[in-house]
């Protein structure tokens, strides 16, 4: 009776086990069964999403391989050299280089050089300041201005033609030149001379708009810091990455 008794206790003891194991089992797979139910939602919810931003994407003349090239450069660090550009600031250990890609006859330029400036005045040890000539098409007068100020710039004063300059966006004449250069002390026979848009100073303008045409420059003030294109730029976001960087 006794091994009849230990063998019954055995059995119930299996027998609850296995139950508990089924009953485990089951749970389990409803789970995953209720979770493979969800994301086969999600699925559906995104491609329906995705087929909505296509089409508004095509309608409009964009595609999704233009899309992913863009993002891409956004996301990309590029080495952009100075080449023939103005620099100011520290030159050789910087915190952050803050390229710009930018021109005189355009009214947002005009509204960010004070901004620059500032930023110049208030970190020149911590930031390298680089100036790319990006004239763009429909702004007659900018490659005018640029040469002008690349006539500056051979006076060693092109941070301070450029500051001079900008708010006369609206009037980039060769009177405005030549009052301007005078406001910064300019030798004006020389200025006079070297302000001519010249074959050499078109190259070079234009190789700096083709290296910010490459890098995903479209409109301008563009600006780059350590390479990396900011889709916004202000003073609150430099003074942060400068802090990252202590």
């Amino acid at each position: 009776m006794k091994s009849l008794s230990i063998l019954a206790s055995a059995a119930l003891v299996f027998s609850l086990s296995a139950c508990s194991e089924v009953s485990a089992q089951s749970g389990s797979t409803k789970q995953l069964s209720h979770q493979v139910d969800s994301l086969s939602k999600e699925l559906a919810t995104l491609k329906a999403d995705f087929d909505v931003l296509k089409y508004g994407l095509e309608k409009r003349g964009i595609s999704i391989d233009e899309i992913r090239i863009e993002m891409e450069q956004a996301n990309k660090i590029w080495d952009i050299p100075d080449a023939e550009s103005p620099v100011f600031g520290n030159t050789k250990n910087p915190k952050l280089t803050i390229v710009e890609f930018t021109e005189f006859q355009c009214p947002y330029c005009s509204n960010v050089a004070p901004v620059i400036e500032g930023l110049m005045k208030k970190y020149p040890n911590d930031i390298k300041f680089v100036y790319k000539h990006f004239p763009l098409s429909f702004h007659a007068n900018a490659p005018a201005a640029a040469a002008a100020s690349i006539a500056a710039q051979n006076q060693g004063k092109f941070w301070e033609f450029r500051y001079a300059l900008a708010p006369h966006f609206r009037e980039l004449t060769q009177e405005t030149f030549e009052k301007v250069a005078k406001e910064v002390g300019l030798n004006m026979e020389k200025f006079k001379k070297d302000m001519v848009l010249d074959s050499a100073k078109q190259k070079r303008i234009n190789e700096e708009f083709q290296l910010g045409v490459k890098i995903g420059v479209q409109g301008t003030p563009n600006f780059y810091i350590n390479g990396k294109r900011q889709d916004r730029f202000s003073v609150e976001l430099v003074e942060k990455m400068l802090k990252e960087k202590k």
